[in-house]
């Protein structure tokens, strides 16, 4: 799968491959605190599986948190999509290469091959681009057609770097106390029409939105 990511430079693996030990090793200081996390393992563990949802800023403190299961990621196929999805797969992820846009073209097929294999599903409904905590239509699109319900996740850390791109994107300090928490699974009525998905693609940012606002005070973020 993947096929269609464009060609990479030769730095592209080797930076892969730090970025994946560096993220490795920052997160195995962090002191982490999960909200809602034994509810959905007995789930995943009785044979459910789910679509989770996070927003683009906060997928670095999630990419460890989630690592080494063998979750499938939309990842866009940009430059920069290449340099995460090479980071991401040294995680143990693997990856389709698409974007969360309305039918969601080829990376949404992949992501609907993967999860014919039974495998998690991840994505950023804000990425590749933005606008940053704007749902786009493909997560809703997705969640229709596998029929798999919508987790939202949420990360926030008390002590991050912000960094100045689109949106915000977070990299918890190390030795940063880091949350994690899930929402209540979202089920997606099968074969969506127009009016229909975009009432849920609402619904869906909605709940993402509060759940990250949530996790952001427990964290102490600042507004």
């Amino acid at each position: 799968m993947s096929a269609g990511a464009p060609k990479a430079p030769w730095w592209m693996g080797p930076a892969g491959v730090a970025g994946a030990w560096l993220i490795r090793a920052l997160g195995a200081t962090w002191r982490i605190e999960w909200r809602g996390q034994a509810e959905i393992e007995a789930r995943l563990a009785g044979g459910q599986r789910y679509i989770f949802a996070f927003w683009h800023a906060r997928m670095l403190a999630l990419a460890f948190t989630h690592r080494d299961r063998g979750g499938a990621v939309l990842v866009s196929r940009s430059r920069d999509g290449e340099l995460i999805a090479r980071t991401i797969e040294r995680l143990g992820f693997v990856t389709a290469r698409g974007s969360s846009t309305r039918g969601g073209g080829e990376g949404a097929l992949e992501m609907l091959e993967w999860a014919g294999e039974g495998r998690l599903l991840g994505l950023t409904p804000d990425g590749p681009r933005g606008p940053a905590e704007r749902v786009k239509p493909g997560l809703a699109w997705l969640a229709s057609r596998s029929g798999w319900p919508v987790v939202p996740v949420a990360a926030a850390a008390n002590r991050a770097w912000v960094l100045g791109s689109w949106d915000r994107f977070q990299i918890p300090w190390p030795f940063a106390r880091v949350w994690v928490a899930y929402g209540e699974p979202l089920r997606v009525p099968p074969e969506l029409d127009d009016p229909g998905g975009e009432a849920w693609r609402v619904r869906l940012e909605e709940a993402l939105q509060r759940l990250t606002e949530d996790v952001a005070r427990r964290a102490g973020e600042a507004a």
